[in-house]
């Protein structure tokens, strides 16, 4: 047996054999020599150790013709040249989808990226006056036009904003809370340990579910540096609850002369109640109550790119504009350019609405909905007998750590292949069509909601669809 495996081993060509063989030229000429003998040698590696390692008392692996391995080579070089970043059709039903990048662009933000990225811009140039500005000053004017804030700066997400907010505002001072909005976000980042990383105590004050204006009160002191209220955008305390509204806070606050912040989370420019979706307040609503300076995400109620926001007093975010973290925190040119022109979009009410996809895909009508579905459904209507395809109601949500609980009646289609489960289905659609299609399960059937598709993904499932088709077996 022993013989035989070295035999066998001999047998497996050189890499210098491979790289001369048509097909080894032929992927040189696509992949380069070096890739192209990376990626021999691996293959080779793969089988002197398949062959080594295979049980004595069953049949060795016969070995490879010189065209499978070079089959199996270009397969490599596909694999590694795909890039891992890749863009997926969301069919989840949840439109700020965390792991799938949040909110899409605008046509305009997309635009102002390309031009961001193809040549030099005025980032920090002040054209009119030839010298240096700001980064910042591209949005801010947007901001204070919005939402009547006397003053803007970005970094490069919420909670860094947090982080430049506490860290100028209050370091090696008390930051009072109440532990009812001691939150966890993402990637079990809490805000506790933000609040530590900026350098302030926290306070904590009242209970997870009743906190009262008193206990605010009878927390201050000589060594307060602020208070701090977090909107709770991502989960929901019901019942027996009790907390104190910003008005009150402000009020407290201010006859401390304390700064009142706020983290407001998912910062909505727009009043949602018109649409159904209900305790998420307004930038501009915070700010009228008389919150001093409020943070908040970009890429999330606002639709832009991934951003924390902080508006405010002018005083107090030019202590922040001073603050040396903010070489660390600061966004670079591409996220000023998506979030200016995205901004840009809200300057016009009317076109809101259909121009920033978050609020295209919030708002589509049910029938609209079942409108795409039938489509994709009479678009597969020759294959009925391979695929069943079935329009149904379903609900969305926003995601995103915005507005939790709150459900958006949508429309899906339930997807059976007589020889997939549900599990293989979803497995399928994930790993083995062009575009990775991505939906979910329930009562054992794999859904692909229409509300968080974009123009196009119909063509994307349709297509998904047939190539499934031909890969199953029958």
């Amino acid at each position: 047996m022993g013989d035989d495996l070295n035999a066998r081993l001999r047998q497996l060509p050189a890499v210098h054999v491979l790289l001369n063989s048509p097909q080894g030229k032929a992927l040189t000429v696509k992949y380069g020599h070096n890739l192209v003998a990376e990626a021999a040698s691996c293959i080779l590696e793969k089988w002197r150790k398949r062959l080594v390692s295979f049980p004595q008392e069953g049949p060795l692996v016969a070995t490879p013709e010189l065209l499978g391995l070079s089959r199996e080579i270009a397969v490599y070089l596909e694999k590694l040249s795909t890039p891992h970043f890749q863009r997926v059709v969301n069919a989840t039903g949840i439109i700020l989808h965390t792991n799938l990048g949040r909110s899409v662009l605008c046509q305009q933000a997309r635009e102002a990226l390309e031009r961001a990225a193809s040549g030099y811009t005025n980032l920090e140039y002040i054209l009119e006056e030839g010298s240096r500005g700001e980064r910042y000053a591209h949005v801010e004017g947007l901001f204070q036009k919005l939402t009547g804030a006397e003053s803007a700066i970005v970094v490069n997400n919420n909670a860094a904003g947090i982080l430049l907010v506490l860290h100028t505002l209050a370091a090696g001072k008390e930051v009072i809370v109440s532990r009812g909005e001691l939150v966890e976000i993402g990637g079990s980042f809490r805000i506790p340990e933000v609040l530590k990383l900026g350098g302030v105590k926290l306070v904590e004050v009242g209970t997870t579910n009743r906190t009262h204006l008193d206990d605010y009160r009878e927390a201050i002191n000589e060594n307060t540096g602020l208070i701090l209220k977090v909107h709770t955008s991502n989960y929901r305390v019901m019942g027996f609850t009790s907390s104190v509204n910003r008005e009150e806070l402000a009020k407290l606050a201010h006859e401390q002369e304390l700064p009142f912040v706020e983290d407001l989370g998912s910062g909505a420019l727009l009043d949602l109640s018109v649409y159904g979706l209900k305790d998420e307040p307004t930038i501009g609503e915070a700010l009228k109550a008389g919150v001093d300076v409020i943070s908040f995400s970009g890429d999330k109620l606002l639709g832009g790119p991934q951003a924390g926001v902080i508006l405010g007093k002018a005083d107090y975010l030019a202590r922040m504009k001073k603050n040396h973290l903010m070489r660390a925190l600061r966004i670079d040119k591409f996220t000023v350019a998506a979030l200016e022109a995205t901004l840009r979009e809200y300057l016009r009410p009317d076109a809101v609405m259909q121009n920033i996809p978050i609020y295209a895909m919030l708002t589509a009508s049910l029938a609209e909905l079942k409108s795409k579905g039938e489509q994709i459904q009479a678009a597969l209507a020759e294959y009925s007998e391979q695929v069943e395809i079935t329009v149904q109601n379903t609900v969305a949500q926003m995601g995103g750590g915005s507005l939790p609980g709150q459900e958006i009646p949508s429309i899906g289609l339930a997807i059976n292949f007589p020889r997939l489960s549900a599990t293989e289905t979803e497995e399928a659609f994930r790993t083995r069509v062009a575009v990775p299609v991505l939906g979910y399960i329930l009562k054992d059937q794999f859904i692909l909601d229409l509300r968080t598709l974009l123009p196009g993904d119909e063509e994307i499932i349709i297509e998904g669809i047939k190539q499934l088709i031909q890969e199953t077996p029958q």
